[in-house]
């Protein structure tokens, strides 16, 4: 069988160096926002070129306190793709603000930059873009919008560890790059884990007393906050894989070119631009038969995803709250994805014996 992801195995190559981690910091007894958390945020920073990084619980709350750092005005506008993991609607609407929902190229899976402007209005204040299934956003566009209407932008990171634009990494774009180290993440975790990054000092002070009560010394509470730190375990576990980034990401490509160069074109795939480094946290195609697609592959031994399978709009939780007219891209992505195996744990053997089966479709 191949599976479509096995945790155990994709970090096994990092076992001993997490036991060492586990048994300093077990050891230490000091479990909350110490060296470690310290020592991966000014990691996860460096990495970026950027000058702050607030480890929080996880990737929801990396956008949510994003927005609650903006402090916009409730019922403020915040633009957001329509093809995108729910959180990224929930955050802005945990903040009392209003989503309003931009329809995405159906090409690349990402929001469209031609369709922003028309749907901003006066009561717009932020863009929030999404790095789907690890490619950038066209990030051109998107910045001369921002600069046009003095608007704020949130990088929803979550799926783009290490992807670049034009030889820029994802989340250095706007205010914040908000980022999810859910464990099946290119960057993972061994649990929930999220962070912020921002060049902008005064944010990154906001950030920091947010996650923690409000809080800057122990016991003064200046703003109302959250409970929503990094923990210390998983700050030692990212540290580790932090350092084995890049190398993840090149072996997902290497996969990646495997099923671009072998799958017959009955298949819809992704596409491949100049100047823009996909890191493919997930690897979709789209086809007709989606269903039947999936059962003759599982009917092969091989487990598929799908990203994802009900749009936002039409979600239960967004009955009264989003219209479910108007978003006919979405649907058609959402009928038709489906989501391929490409784990740092799976070989190239694995991929060629994917596409073998899927090329007898």
């Amino acid at each position: 069988m191949i599976e479509y992801e096995n945790l155990g195995e994709l970090n096994k190559p990092f076992f001993e160096e997490y036991k060492i981690s586990f048994e300093k910091t077990l050891n230490s007894g000091w479990y909350i926002l110490g060296e470690n958390v310290k020592r991966f945020e000014e990691e996860f920073s460096a990495y970026h070129q950027l000058k702050y990084c607030i480890g929080v619980a996880s990737g929801l709350d990396a956008l949510v306190l994003s927005l609650k750092a903006l402090n916009y005005e409730k019922d403020s506008e915040v633009i957001v793709p329509s093809n995108t993991y729910i959180a990224t609607i929930l955050s802005i609407l945990h903040c009392g603000l209003k989503p309003v929902l931009v329809e995405p190229e159906l090409e690349t899976y990402n929001i469209d930059p031609k369709k922003i402007e028309e749907k901003i209005s006066a009561k717009t204040k932020a863009i929030m873009i999404v790095h789907l299934y690890g490619k950038p956003c066209d990030m051109r566009p998107i910045l001369a919008l921002k600069e046009k209407y003095h608007l704020a932008l949130v990088e929803d990171c979550a799926q783009s560890h290490g992807a670049k634009y034009f030889g820029r990494l994802t989340g250095t774009f706007g205010e914040f790059g908000a980022f999810s180290f859910y464990p099946t993440k290119n960057l993972g975790a061994l649990g929930d884990a999220g962070a912020v990054l921002t060049d902008d000092t005064a944010l990154s002070k906001l950030i920091n007393r947010l996650r923690n009560y409000g809080s800057d010394v122990k016991y003064y509470n200046e703003i109302v906050g959250y409970n929503s730190r990094l923990h210390e375990m998983q700050a030692g576990f990212l540290s580790i894989k932090l350092k084995h980034l890049d190398e993840i990401n090149t072996h997902k490509r290497k996969l990646a070119k495997i099923y671009f160069d072998n799958l017959k074109e009955d298949f819809i795939k992704p596409v491949v631009e100049e100047n823009v480094f996909d890191v493919f946290h997930i690897f979709n195609i789209r086809h007709s038969k989606r269903g039947e697609l999936k059962n003759y592959l599982l009917k092969n031994e091989i487990k598929t995803e799908i990203h994802y399978p009900v749009p936002p709009h039409k979600q239960k939780a967004m009955a009264g709250i989003i219209s479910e007219k108007d978003f006919p891209i979405s649907e058609e992505i959402h009928a038709t994805t489906l989501s391929l195996p490409i784990s740092f744990y799976h070989t190239e053997d694995d991929i060629f014996k994917v596409v073998e089966v899927m090329n007898k479709f």
